[in-house]
């Protein structure tokens, strides 16, 4: 059955199987009205408020902090301070990265935290209260201690403080126990915050608010804004590890040999900064944290809201997508299509009529149920009720002199060989969503999870609903099947129905549904039948976690939907959480991506940006690591072998910016539907190791070759240097392009465009100190730079296909 959405009660809490009704007044006196207005305004004054700070972003000083306060930057200022001491001003260029890094950094990540506070805010669950006598919603922040809150199934609780008013209230703690089975809550038992009502309702006083509750801890640390716990940047923050440990012995090596070499410390200490600056893959960082703070602003604006940045990166690897088919494939809510008698000496028309009017907590079906029929309600009085539960599969109630009624899967409550589950099998192989009324003897709720309806029960008849089938279901399903995502369609309802809706909707193998009830427990083996097939039945919440453990053992990156707190359970395993906005409140809160607009249809949108957030970032990681092994290479050669290095700092500045920094920028937020594919480190050390050494080897070699030339000076045969590294790195930025198109061609034409103007404009030429006035060395350099152009293609080409026909890992 669907998940219901709550609705404070307005009258006195029904009894139940395991209580009596509750005195006027709770645990620690707590009126049934709730507080006055008098009381509020007191406890607001006296700051006694759940006033918890939103904690989806990092402060405005957090983030200034953040992106000026670094490492990078210290180490770079502390180069460009050398220089001004030592060396030109042109030199410095380069601390115009700090300014840069910074600025660009603080607006995206502003930007970002504007874009996720808006939606943290309109995603909200609000809080039901009672005051003076009437039921209001609030936000969360507005809840003051001693309110009296009510509770319904799905939802979320706030605050701690103990239960007033029990109607089977049933709560998953599992967030802070990691103890699945639900705990039946009596009035007096305590509630704590991070938990949520799986059945039943209640009500319960807010003793604990604010920093106090369970929940502000519990939150502090899950919803911030962060890079942390990043594949992606664990990765990076391993290349960065390797860097630092090879500058600090390079820059030694490096100045020893320029102050022996070339004449002086001023010098020296150039030669030395402009060698190790080219190692610091300064602008990997920012491009990293760019591409995720675009993509929470781009999913933004598609009513998305991201509660973990990595999450992005999640979307990428993504290649099972397990959905809820309530609220996913179809719309939330139901039609009530036909009612068909099975026992005429039975009322079971009143009877249906007096569980749907008499329900204080009612879920989707029942609201169908109470819409669509249009027999009065008979008067009957409740005795005791059984709410609904996704383990139970049920949910009933016993009427004063009428009997016990229990409505629920008809393949549930009806016996395997009743001519009636026939029936309902018939009708639910069409798409229909069939449910069984029965009734059962008295007294059979004393233990409710003990009952088995089906040997006990008196069928009176079928109840019908018909499903609305979301418009864009098969345009969506169609997307993931074009991009290689397998979708399995896990559901609680019937086999039958939910694989002929399946099936209208166009997914692979959704005629042959499987219940779940035959699944094997064996992991492996579960395993094999979920890769077999597609649609799933009868599935209970432990069984939707079981199976997304199964996906994930056979090496798949798992995302689950769902919007009921049925779906909690494998929400919180799955690689990735997907959470419909008008889900339960538990959903929500563990699920990492909120779909606030409730459109399925979005999730190729928030697929495909993960994928071009993390396809972008390691094009951008490729042309970072290039140039820090080529700065290395040469590093460590000029070292060796004593001569002057070949660059001054505004050299490398200038090759730097147009064949890194400004192509990076375009390229980290351009357009790309690639799937992610395992293997993120090796495979960027198998194209930058390869392209840097050819660069720094060829450069090098050329430069060599310059300096026996007796007639060039310094300042030519550098300017012979730069332009064979530059030709070097800009073929590296071509292979790196690839597939070509006109913007990325385009491009590097720009880049190659604005070299060009430097060397003929006089005044650039004079300022970058470029003096390409020796032909020889200019030929030897661009010589021997293509014959490596054309070696580290074929090279590349090898190891890509080395690759291709190796194996590897199917999980990253």
């Amino acid at each position: 059955m669907t998940e219901p959405q709550h609705a404070a009660p307005d009258g006195p809490t029904p009894a139940t199987p395991d209580h009596a009704d509750p005195p006027s007044s709770g645990p620690g006196g707590v009126s049934p009205r709730g507080l006055s207005e008098a009381q509020v305004r007191e406890r607001v004054a006296a700051g006694r408020v759940n006033d918890v700070p939103q904690n989806t972003s990092r402060s405005v000083g957090e983030i200034v902090r953040a992106n000026v306060l670094t490492r990078f930057n210290a180490l770079i200022g502390s180069l460009f301070a050398l220089v001004m001491i030592f060396g030109a001003w042109q030199d410095g260029l380069f601390g115009g990265i700090i300014v840069a890094n910074s600025a660009i950094g603080i607006i995206q990540e502003l930007r970002a935290k504007r874009t996720l506070d808006r939606l943290a805010v309109v995603g909200e669950a609000q809080v039901s209260v009672v005051r003076d006598g009437e039921a209001r919603e609030l936000h969360q922040q507005e809840v003051v201690q001693g309110d009296l809150i009510t509770l319904g199934t799905g939802d979320k609780i706030v605050v701690d403080g103990p239960v007033v008013s029990s109607s089977g209230l049933e709560v998953d703690e599992s967030l802070l126990t990691g103890e699945a089975d639900p705990v039946h809550k009596r009035p007096g038992d305590e509630l704590q915050s991070g938990s949520f009502v799986v059945a039943g309702s209640g009500a319960f006083t807010a003793a604990k608010v604010g920093g106090d509750a369970y929940a502000a801890r519990l939150t502090e640390e899950a919803s911030r804004f962060t890079l942390t716990r990043s594949e992606l940047m664990d990765g990076i923050n391993r290349f960065l590890k390797y860097v630092t440990w090879l500058i600090v012995p390079t820059a030694i090596l490096l100045f020893v040999s320029q102050f022996r070499s070339a004449g002086g410390a001023s010098n020296a200490v150039t030669g030395a900064v402009a060698g190790v600056v080219t190692m610091i893959p300064e602008g990997l960082v920012l491009m990293t944290s760019i591409a995720f703070a675009v993509g929470v602003v781009r999913l933004g604006r598609r009513q998305t809201l991201v509660q973990e940045l990595p999450a992005i990166e999640g979307l990428a690897r993504v290649d099972v997508l397990c959905v809820d088919k309530t609220g996913t494939l179809t719309e939330p809510g139901m039609d009530l299509d036909q009612i068909v008698p099975l026992d005429d000496d039975l009322p079971g028309d009143r009877a249906l009529a007096a569980l749907a009017r008499t329900d204080p907590d009612p879920n989707a079906t029942m609201l169908a149920v109470r819409d669509g029929l249009d027999i009065a309600d008979p008067g009957w009085t409740r005795e005791t009720a059984v709410p609904f539960s996704s383990a139970r599969k049920w949910s009933g109630a016993s009427f004063a002199g009428r009997g016990s009624w229990v409505i629920g899967a008809a393949d549930v409550l009806l016996s395997a060989d009743d001519p009636a589950r026939t029936k309902a099998e018939d009708l639910g192989s069409t798409g229909l969503r069939v449910l069984a009324l029965v009734r059962v003897p008295d007294g059979a709720f004393a233990e409710p999870d003990r009952l088995d309806v089906a040997a006990t029960a008196r069928p009176a008849l079928l109840v019908v609903l018909r499903q609305r089938i979301r418009p864009d279901a098969k345009e969506t399903l169609a997307y993931f099947d074009r991009q290689g995502v397998k979708v399995k369609v896990i559901s609680g309802d019937n086999p039958a129905s939910v694989g002929a809706i399946a099936s209208t909707l166009g997914l692979a193998s959704a005629e042959h549904p499987v219940d779940a009830r035959s699944l094997p427990s064996g992991v492996e083996e579960m395993a094999g039948v979920l890769e077999a097939n597609s649609v799933f039945g009868r599935v209970t919440p432990q069984q939707k976690r079981d199976m997304v453990a199964a996906l994930q053992a056979r090496g798949h990156t798992v995302a689950m939907t769902g919007d009921g707190v049925n779906d909690v359970l494998a929400l919180k395993d799955a690689d990735l959480g997907i959470a419909m906005g008008s889900g339960s409140d538990a959903t929500r809160a563990v699920a990492q991506i909120v779909l606030l607009d409730n459109r399925f249809s979005t999730l190729p949108y928030v697929v495909g940006e993960g994928r071009r957030v993390l396809g972008n970032i390691e094009r951008v990681a490729n042309l970072f690591l290039t140039k820090t092994v080529y700065s290395i290479i040469l590093s460590v050669l000029v070292g060796l072998m004593h001569v002057r290095f070949p660059f001054l700092p505004r050299h490398l500045t200038l090759i730097s910016t147009l064949t890194i920094g400004v192509p990076a920028f375009f390229l980290a937020l351009a357009p790309n539907a690639e799937r992610a594919r395992p293997g993120f480190v090796p495979r960027v050390l198998r194209f930058a190791i390869p392209a840097g050494v050819a660069c720094g080897v060829a450069t090098f070699a050329g430069y060599w070759i310059a300096t026996r030339n007796l007639n060039s000076s310094f300042e030519e045969d550098s300017s012979s240097s730069t332009i064979s590294l530059f030709l070097l790195a800009l073929w590296v930025l071509v292979l790196i392009a690839r597939p070509w198109n006109w913007w990325r061609l385009g491009l590097v034409a720009a880049m190659g465009a604005a070299f060009l103007i430097v060397l003929a404009v006089p005044w650039l030429r004079h300022f970058f100190a470029l003096r390409p006035d020796n032909f020889v060395n200019d030929a030897y350099g661009l010589g021997i730079a293509a014959i490596a152009a054309v070696l580290l293609t074929l090279v590349l080409k090898g190891l890509k296909q080395q690759t291709i026909t190796g194996s590897t890992p199917t999980r990253r």
